[in-house]
């Protein structure tokens, strides 16, 4: 009989969780020695390859002698730390990754704190020790520290620590000691992580914490076997936190993972994860198990989410053009099954008619998920996003905060600290961290932040690294300014003409190239002053038959300003929409028709008067 190891790697964003999996993975055997494998093997997802970043939590497993060790490899933004602390209460023990030269960053702390909290003894690896600036002791120490200030016990504290790079394939127990595989890990791995603490003889129990869909197999949930034994064939019934009983059917389906497959298997023991498919209402944070089962399996709440976007059904004027998906009700199925198998996101139906409130952790992960839609096919318009306020014991209006952890070249910090105060940010601590570099930690409101990534890049040269993470509610701060500069709107539908551009380009930044299609009331550029322009990027050249050095006089095109999706949601007003297709990201405002535009400004000018 095998025994058991369930374990999550948890780390910051980019600290190498992925890569690491991927060495466990190839010295394991899970591979054959001329298989020719991807890197980040995990990160199966289209974006996740081309963001660098892991936005799922997904389950493998690998086999050492007769032990079977059940890998979790979690996502490190903070965005995306509702999978995070899902997935922690299917796990038994912890690796903590920390970046050799970065040393603990904010989500180090978050995902810490959630496994300290749950009781779980961690093993901590510091990685990327060949990086040239690595410096190991000193982040050893800060790593304590940081155990130390989020409460650990003392049992938690004496963390086994080994030294590693996990990109090339190696951990040792000390800086001296050889650097040949992963073997100190896997033994680490066993004799430090408890086996699973569960009755094999009690009814079979099973917490859904990851609810997948897979074209062939439909819905799959997976988690972790609570007590008994799961038996293809067996009668289960599904319920939900409260007791209420979902479903009830036959147990068809079971999976068992095998490095990156699942294969299916007839039986599964109590502390195993497993998969499970064939089930229709069942979803994440639901108990499966058998028909005698008194009552569901306790589950942890999930932090709420702090920011909201509205996401409405695309009404420009080459609406349904370039997408397949582009009525409210296909919106309306999609977004309500994402919030289905994703905890973190919460999706209400707006009041008016084709829209749909979705609050999520951040712009990042509301980002993705309208990335995700677009490469569907759908068509969406998307709001600017606003945070949600909550209302203190006193009535009174309080708004969520963010630690943000800043690290700038030692020049640039008059600058960022500025801008940061501007946004009613406080310093909470500021310090040089080596290198002519500082590191600087702010509280600051969340909807400061909102479109600030940009500014801070340009501020610091693109040198600066900004961290940020859900630090807690406080009182509101004041009003804060937006964006200082004005839009350049056209005034008419076509294609862009290139000489009308070069005549309006000391307007303003351009956002469109020559022969891009636009339509009145679309967002074309950003005005160098404060006010909205509306300009006709269609005018030809008048051809005359008079010829002159200065008519013939050459077209130079500054080149145009291109943003990404999370920088144009960030970017807009409250006026304004991003208009989404699979082909295009447009710049819009709410209102086309410039008339209407200055009945809605006068109205609000009356209301405040």
């Amino acid at each position: 009989m095998q025994t058991l190891r369930n374990i999550a790697i948890i780390a910051h964003v980019d600290h190498g969780k992925t890569t690491l999996i991927d060495s466990m993975l190839k010295q394991s055997g899970t591979f054959r020695a001329n298989q020719q494998v991807e890197t980040c093997v995990m990160d199966s997802n289209e974006l996740e390859r081309e963001r660098g970043i892991t936005i799922l939590a997904k389950c493998t497993a690998v086999t050492r002698g007769n032990v079977r060790i059940n890998i979790v490899d979690t996502p490190g933004h903070a965005d995306f730390g509702g999978e995070v602390e899902r997935v922690l209460s299917m796990v038994d023990g912890v690796v903590l990754l920390c970046d050799a030269a970065e040393g603990p960053l904010p989500q180090t702390k978050f995902v810490l704190g959630k496994a300290l909290k749950l009781g779980l003894k961690p093993i901590v690896i510091i990685n990327k020790i060949d990086r040239g600036d690595a410096r190991p002791d000193a982040v050893h120490n800060e790593v304590f520290d940081l155990f130390a200030a989020l409460d650990a016990s003392d049992e938690q504290l004496d963390f086994p620590t080994l030294y590693a790079s996990g990109r090339d394939g190696w951990a040792a127990t000390s800086l001296d000691a050889p650097r040949e595989n992963l073997d100190p890990l896997f033994d680490l791995i066993v004799k430090h992580v408890p086996a699973p603490d569960v009755d094999p003889d009690a009814a079979f129990a099973m917490l859904a914490s990851i609810l997948e869909y897979d074209s062939f197999l439909g819905r799959i949930l997976t988690g972790r076997i609570y007590s008994g034994t799961a038996k293809v064939g067996m009668p289960i019934k599904a319920m939900n936190l409260k007791g209420e009983v979902l479903e009830q059917g036959r147990l068809t389906k079971l999976l068992a993972f095998d490095g990156i497959k699942r294969v299916p298997v007839d039986q599964a023991q109590a502390g195993d994860i497993i998969a499970i498919a064939g089930i229709e209402n069942a979803s994440v944070s639901d108990t499966i198990g058998d028909l005698t089962l008194p009552g569901p399996v306790p589950s942890t709440p999930i932090d709420p989410p702090t920011m909201a976007i509205t996401i409405s059904v695309n009404d420009s004027p080459y609406a349904g053009q370039e997408g397949t998906k582009v009525t409210s009700r296909m919106i309306r199925d999609r977004l309500f099954r994402e919030a289905e198998g994703n905890v973190a996101i919460r999706v209400t139906e707006a009041e008016s008619k084709d829209a749909f409130e979705v609050a999520g952790r951040g712009e990042l992960q509301l980002g993705v998920l309208i990335e995700t839609m677009r490469r569907e096919g759908f068509e969406l318009s998307v709001s600017r996003p606003r945070v949600l306020f909550k209302e203190g014991e006193h009535g009174e209006k309080l708004e969520p905060i963010e630690e943000a952890v800043i690290d700038v070249d030692d020049e640039h910090t008059g600058v960022v600290v500025d801008k940061i105060s501007q946004r009613k940010g406080e310093m909470v601590d500021m310090r040089p961290s080596g290198g002519g570099k500082t590191r600087i930690i702010f509280h600051v409101p969340s909807r400061g932040l909102i479109g600030y990534q940009g500014e801070f890049l340009t501020d610091t040269r693109g040198t600066g690294i900004i961290n940020r993470l859900f630090h807690g509610y406080a009182p509101y701060k004041g009003e804060i300014s937006g964006r200082r500069n004005g839009a350049l709107i056209s005034t008419d539908k076509g294609e862009a003409v290139a000489y009308a551009i070069w005549q309006l380009q000391d307007r303003g930044k351009m956002f469109i190239n020559p022969a891009d299609k636009v339509y009145e009331g679309m967002i074309v550029g950003e005005h160098s002053r404060d006010n909205d322009l509306e300009i006709n990027v269609l005018k030809e050249k008048q051809l005359t038959n008079i010829r002159t050095k200065a008519a013939d006089e050459a077209i130079r095109l500054i080149p145009p300003l291109r943003m990404t999706l999370e920088q144009m949601i960030s970017y807009i007003q409250d006026d304004e929409l991003v208009e989404v297709t699979p082909k295009n990201l447009r710049l819009r405002k709410t209102a086309l028709d410039a008339n209407e535009r200055k009945k809605i400004t006068r109205a609000k000018k009356a209301a405040s008067e």
